[in-house]
């Protein structure tokens, strides 16, 4: 598959040029006859017979830029100064930064929020801790959790090296929904180690994201920490991306005319988003599901059922009840969905000709798709993918930021399995039936209205349940408690 230039491998370009009428058209001429896409051109300083100008180029890889560089030099009457990786430079001192939210100015500022006064705001939460939502960051603030073993396309590659992913998350939580993030990425794979850390430094948080901690650790650590703490933990990696592939599937239905209860749902890659989909769908009343992992088929009693880890034996005994066998292309035959959470080249675009008619195709895996894009559309109704590049892209930004907004602001103490599905309801139903299309299932990740849609969810379903400990919900953005002294009696 054409792989496109992309923002991720932009690069600028310093070139100065002598000023003469068409010089410019020249260096552009050679950078896009190279392949690369110009995204902008700034004049740096112009002066007398020469000018120096930033031109900004997108390109497919590192290695494409050895070409568009290549192409540039070989040109007369110009001086290539430098060229900057501009993703380096964004992510240059970190993408992160605290802000204060009053000034100091003055002695007196300095009195209210140190010391003296800030102690009898301590003793005040001292008291009763719940003041601890009120006057500090608590209520506004997650963790992002990580050991850095299943970074995504990346694999294990440690704490540090995982730390620009977390700080991605943590921008992206204060972009889309107002809420502080920090990364905190643990130099440990021991899940009682992990467990331990979290619960110690839960204090100071208003909900966990646990992130890119590979499976099957990732379960148990969620599981233990939602029983242990009291507020919420979500491991975005598996709820995250289930509510999204929901969201889509939801919409999918009214655009087939098809139903929950009837639909065949062929799965590749059982890890840990693999099996929260399943769950996910099984609890909206899909019956007939057939998974696959890099053995074929799972299905009670498959040959190395022995040494089958629990969950694979949770996901046999509780989907392919025919005991269907082989691999992602023979488990196609007949089914109605494809959901992709593995890698690229797993079907053949012919093998979804064994597809239900008015199929629908989820090739999820990233940066390459299960199966191309553009060979897989001629075959099927819909097709889906992680990529921006491509129509009804499933992105779990779709969820998370609006899912921790909703429960933060209703203060629920866990994120339940009705929460969850609430928030696919919620992203779903931004774009009205009537705006549905083959290419347009799901919202845009920059459709602002998606976040309150999915907080205003999480926030009802949290408070319905009765785990909502705010006495009622607020506005997207505005402050989360009244902010005057409460009478205290003496």
């Amino acid at each position: 598959m054409a792989v496109t230039p992309s923002a991720s491998f932009s690069l600028t370009l310093r070139i100065r040029l002598e000023n003469e009428a068409g010089m410019l058209n020249d260096v552009t001429s050679a950078i896009t006859g190279a392949g690369g896409s110009i995204t902008a051109i700034d004049t740096v300083n112009a002066d007398g017979n020469q000018i120096v100008r930033d031109i900004a180029v997108d390109a497919r890889s590192r290695e494409h830029w050895d070409q568009i560089i290549g192409a540039v030099n070989e040109l007369g009457g110009l001086e290539l100064i430098d060229w900057t990786d501009r993703t380096f430079q964004l992510h240059e001192g970190g993408k992160i930064a605290q802000l204060n939210k009053h000034p100091l100015k003055s002695r007196d500022d300095l009195s209210m929020a140190y010391t003296p006064g800030v102690a009898r705001v301590c003793r005040a939460i001292s008291e009763d801790p719940e003041l601890a939502f009120r006057y500090t960051i608590k209520s506004n603030y997650v963790a992002v959790v990580t050991d850095g073993s299943a970074v995504l396309g990346l694999g294990d590659i440690g704490p540090r090296a995982a730390m620009p992913v977390m700080e991605g998350k943590a921008m992206l939580l204060k972009e889309f929904a107002g809420v502080d993030a920090f990364p905190i990425c643990l130099d440990t794979k021991d899940p009682d180690e992990i467990v331990a850390a979290v619960k110690a430094i839960a204090p100071g948080f208003g909900g966990i994201n646990l992130e890119d901690i590979s499976s099957p650790r990732c379960f148990e650590i969620e599981e233990r920490l939602k029983g242990e703490l009291d507020i919420p933990v979500f491991h975005d990696d598996q709820h995250g991306t289930a509510v999204v592939v929901m969201a889509a599937l939801f919409n999918a239905l009214k655009v087939t005319g098809k139903r929950l209860e009837d639909i065949h749902v062929a799965m590749v890659g059982l890890g840990a988003a693999g099996i929260a989909v399943t769950r996910m769908l099984l609890q909206v009343g899909v019956a007939d599901i057939v998974g696959c992992d890099t053995k074929g088929a799972i299905y009670v009693g498959r040959p190395d059922w022995d040494e089958m880890h629990p969950l694979k034996r949770w996901y046999a005994e509780n989907t392919n009840q025919d005991r269907r066998t082989g691999g992602p292309s023979e488990v196609l035959e007949g089914a109605d969905l494809f959901i992709g959470l593995s890698g690229p080249g797993v079907v053949e675009a012919s093998d979804l000709d064994r597809m239900n008619e008015d199929a629908m195709v989820f090739a999820m895996a990233n940066p390459e798709p299960e199966v191309p894009p553009e060979e897989a559309a001629p075959r099927v109704r819909i097709i889906a993918t992680g990529r921006s590049d491509y129509p009804n892209q499933i992105n779990n930004v779709l969820c998370f930021p609006g899912l921790f907004r909703g429960a933060l602001d209703a203060r629920a103490t866990r994120i339940t399995e009705e929460m969850k599905l609430a928030a696919a309801y919620g992203i779903a139903d931004v774009i009205p039936e009537n705006e549905l299309s083959e290419d347009y299932i799901v919202p845009s990740v920059f459709d602002r209205r998606v976040v309150e849609a999915v907080a205003t969810a999480v926030g009802d379903e949290a408070r319905r349940a009765g785990i909502a400990r705010a006495d009622q919900a607020v506005e997207i953005g505005e402050p989360t408690l009244d902010v005057r002294t409460p009478a205290r009696s003496t």
